[in-house]
């Protein structure tokens, strides 16, 4: 994950976010001009041969969406129908999608999740459906008309099928042709359909977004942990009753007090830090790979760089900072400031910024717990 894109976002960043970023979608037509997609359709068929590579592929036939799990041979490539072929996390695999992520840097890194790439043959598509996340469409080669229906959820009907989530009902709105180099912006709920006209790729930055109820688990785990196991429910002053077995809108209410009271007493909040930043995907250095990248630093590596598949991210406490690493955290003083800067804005340390932050015992744990995540290398 070093270097840069060849190309800049075109986007006025501020207007974007006030007036679009999960409100509604957004045409961004040459968004990149001069695109040169950083991975050809050969190649990320080559990447659904692989073993340790998440792909699908859709099929629609006989009035049905059919749907296969890689990884795949040539031979799954020879269909007589209109498909498309889906490729998770293809920025864990090859660097230069992974700099597709820095054209979205505007928005916090915690908050993305992967880029899924895509291949149709004509007429390929994947359905009618919406996503619970944010997601950039950007074109690569070809073309791929896209229709814009209504907002879903929940309750929207969905065609019988075990894994996809294919909408029973579309209603399209709006409708889009993108060329290499353009953008649409898809918000949560907002249902699309895209379309190949003609062979074509497509790279979809999605975002990561926890649902409500894993984040009320997180915290309550971790206001349990917090909360002395001998408190008990308590009603001083209690009134007499007048009916048997009745809880009167008083017991209640001296409930929610006692909660709210508990509440109160919670510190920190780790827990969600450690929730945004949990990996889809684990990759821990083994004892082996751990040693020789410690060796490299010693002798005075030529640089450190963020892991493709990391998730890295930080925030700033009263008595210093917290640092999380692939779902773990811990904390550190205010003198790895600049380095986490450097590693978060740059994904990578080299030359005097990485002497300066090998002459900080501080610095020199982080990046010792940082390579113990997986969420550096050193080369």
């Amino acid at each position: 994950m070093v270097g840069a894109p060849e190309v800049e976002l075109q986007l006025d960043r501020e207007d974007f976010l006030a007036r679009y970023w999960q409100r509604k979608p957004a045409l961004l037509p040459g968004a990149l001009k001069g695109f040169k997609p950083p991975l050809s359709s050969h190649q990320l068929a080559g990447l659904a041969l692989e073993e340790d590579v998440e792909s699908r592929i859709i099929e629609y036939r006989e009035n049905a969406w059919v749907l296969h799990h890689g990884p795949f041979n040539n031979a799954d490539f020879q269909r007589d129908h209109p498909w498309t072929l889906l490729v998770q996390a293809v920025d864990h695999f090859i660097p230069e999608v992974a700099e597709l992520r820095k054209l979205v840097d505007f928005i916090p890194q915690w908050r993305v999740d992967d880029i899924m790439v895509s291949y149709a043959v004509d007429g390929g598509s994947v359905g009618p459906h919406y996503d619970n996340y944010d997601v950039f469409l950007l074109q690569g080669e070809g073309q791929r008309r896209w229709k814009l229906g209504q907002y879903c959820d929940g309750d929207s009907a969905l065609l019988p099928h075990e894994e996809l989530r294919i909408l029973s009902l579309f209603e399209a709105e709006q409708e889009y042709l993108l060329e290499s180099g353009d953008i649409l912006y898809v918000p949560p709920g907002v249902a699309h359909w895209g379309i190949a006209e003609g062979e074509c790729t497509t790279f979809s930055i999605g975002f990561r977004a926890p649902r409500v109820n894993d984040m009320v688990s997180r915290f309550a785990d971790h206001l349990l942990e917090q909360l002395d196991p001998d408190q008990f429910y308590h009603d001083a002053m209690l009134d007499p009753v007048s009916r048997a077995g009745e809880i009167r809108p008083r017991d209640l209410e001296r409930a929610a007090a006692q909660l709210q009271g508990a509440l109160d007493q919670v510190t920190g909040n780790r827990w969600f830090g450690e929730l945004v930043t949990e990996p889809r995907y684990e990759a821990f250095p083994d004892d082996d790979d751990l040693a020789e990248a410690r060796a490299l630093l010693r002798e005075g590596a030529g640089f450190l760089a963020l892991s493709s598949t990391s998730k890295l991210a930080w925030q700033q406490e009263e008595a210093g900072i917290c640092v999380f690493a692939n779902g773990d955290s811990r904390r550190y003083n205010a003198s790895v400031i600049p380095t986490l800067v450097s590693l978060c804005e740059l994904w990578r340390l080299e030359g005097e910024a990485l002497s300066s932050a090998l002459g900080i015992p501080e610095c020199q744990e982080l990046l010792d717990y940082l390579l113990e995540s997986g969420c550096i290398y050193v080369e």
